[in-house]
């Protein structure tokens, strides 16, 4: 049988799944868990993934690699159904596989291209266990992302997203150590063909002028913004040793919105987080009105091995569940409110090979069955069914 790659967490490892792939292609009865660490949540969900591939086939040679792999390899490695791991760092080059290195980066399987520009993390957030995975920040060099876009433009991807684990941090190992605005510019002059430019989870505090401008005021940029937000609350953030305040969320915010006002804002958000009380979860909630968040992605705290929130006074697990519930209520309802704006709108929408697409404020859209994937349409949505715009 065919090698199978299975993807738990981030769109980083979306990605890189996809260029396992390509890479394994040749390699007969492999199955490659491509894990994630970023909760404990996400290492149950790892440790099941494992014992249902196993399952699913018994013989095949089964190989753990990912955040995962780094964090937890002790454990990972004791299970009797994992055959081996592969370093996170390392799973990407050949030699780690014994196999012959690929010609290009693989071709888009899907109609949205991801695109890793920049890897590991070189911050110190109290609350993450990544720069243990990913190890320290390191970037791709323009002409190199520029030549694996084309790649993937060639094969019919009709929109790119720069992918990293602290993507504004991008080009900070680089000579002369451009920033992430440069990057884009020269993506956008590089590749005249490419129709639309995204940009995943983003650092707002490290958003540079061009960046700001390009977000701003370039209609090949997507207006969605991602931010690496994770609480409403200044002195949270300040023991998440983070580098941004609520103030500066929401001047940036404000700024964009006054230039682009269709903006879509998304945020991650932690709940709970050691030492939160209702004062800072109040601020927390109020972060997603005040900022407009309609794709909010909530996390409940997860003490992870050797970060220094486990050190702090942690709450009770039943009260970071119910917190957790209410932002994601809360962004529910902005989300519905948002959605419910779009009727009645055409939208140039990106059609996925599930009957979905994505307009350019990334709201997803149910498309007609005819609709031939990878083509942008214009539809003008006159309902909501299901979270969808139809």
């Amino acid at each position: 049988m065919a090698v199978e790659v299975i993807s738990l967490g981030c769109r980083m490892n979306l990605s890189e799944s996809e260029r396992l792939r390509a890479l394994l292609a040749a390699e007969p009865d492999l199955v490659v868990v491509n894990s994630c660490a970023v909760t404990a949540e996400a290492v149950r969900q790892t440790r099941q993934a494992i014992r249902r591939a196993r399952k699913a086939r018994p013989a095949a040679r089964l190989i753990v690699t990912g955040c995962a792999a780094e964090v937890e390899r002790d454990m990972l490695a004791a299970m009797p159904e994992v055959d081996g791991l592969i370093a996170n760092t390392a799973k990407l080059d050949p030699r780690a596989w014994n196999v012959p290195a690929l010609r290009t980066p693989g071709t888009a399987t899907h109609t949205r291209a991801f695109v890793t520009v920049q890897n590991g993390c070189d911050h110190a957030c109290t609350f993450c266990v990544i720069p243990q995975g990913r190890g320290a920040s390191r970037s791709l060099s323009v002409a190199e992302v520029v030549r694996e876009i084309g790649h993937h433009l060639a094969a019919g991807a009709k929109e790119v997203v720069l992918s990293g684990v602290d993507l504004t941090s991008w080009g900070t190992d680089l000579p002369g150590a451009p920033r992430l605005g440069q990057l884009v510019e020269a993506v956008l002059a590089a590749c005249p063909s490419l129709q639309r430019l995204r940009l995943s989870s983003v650092d707002g505090i490290e958003i540079d002028p061009l960046l700001f401008e390009l977000i701003a005021g370039e209609a090949r940029v997507m207006p969605h913004l991602h931010l690496s937000l994770q609480h409403g609350d200044d002195l949270i953030l300040k023991r998440m040793k983070r580098r941004h305040l609520r103030g500066d969320a929401v001047a940036l915010v404000a700024a964009l919105k006054a230039r682009r006002p269709d903006i879509a804002i998304g945020a991650d958000l932690i709940a709970g987080f050691p030492t939160e009380d209702d004062g800072a979860h109040a601020a927390n909630l109020s972060i997603i009105a005040e900022l407009d968040v309609v794709h909010g992605h909530v996390f409940p705290y997860s003490a992870r091995p050797g970060t220094p929130a486990t050190r702090m006074p942690q709450n009770p697990p039943a009260l970071i569940k119910a917190r957790a519930a209410e932002l994601r209520a809360a962004v529910a309802a902005r989300r519905a409110r948002w959605l419910a704006r779009q009727l009645g709108r055409p939208l140039a929408v990106l059609a996925e090979r599930d009957g979905t697409g994505h307009a350019p404020n990334f709201a997803r859209v149910a498309l007609p069955p005819a609709t031939s994937a990878g083509t942008i349409v214009n539809h003008t949505p006159t309902h909501i069914a299901e979270g969808l715009l139809a």
